[in-house]
């Protein structure tokens, strides 16, 4: 089966993996979900992962999940897409949504690859919403 949207496939293979109590997930690789891969362990939402080339056309992610210590619960509470192929989603700089305040972030797809809200609005850059995590 052929998939229409990687990306929602991606955010839903972490979120399952994470309500499922999972330590790793194995996510088919593109180089925006590299991106955001590193996105994500950059800010720690994710403990480390792993680009295995030799798997596949393209090769494949692993990802190791991160738990709270205390409470064994996912750090990831939630990941949601923005932008969908049937209805894209732009933003100027002024215009990046903060996620619960600042604590979650809003990945934007610049002109300069994929970065952070934060970041976006930091080198004056607008483009595609991609998601929130939180």
């Amino acid at each position: 089966m052929a998939v229409t949207d990687p990306i929602a496939d991606y955010l839903t293979r972490i979120r399952n993996a994470a309500l499922a109590n999972h330590r790793v997930v194995e996510i088919p690789a593109s180089n925006m979900k590299k991106q955001l891969t590193e996105i994500l362990y950059d800010q720690g939402f994710i403990k480390k992962y792993k680009f295995a080339d030799d798997e596949g056309v393209q090769g494949t992610i692993k990802i190791a999940l991160k738990y709270l210590q205390e409470t064994g619960k996912p750090v990831i509470r939630d990941m949601q897409r923005i932008s969908k192929p049937g209805l894209r989603k732009y933003s100027g700089t002024k215009d990046i949504p903060r996620v619960i305040n600042g604590l979650g972030i809003t990945v934007v797809s610049t002109s300069k690859g994929l970065m952070t809200g934060k970041d976006a609005q930091r080198q004056r850059l607008g483009g595609e919403l991609i998601c929130y995590v939180y």
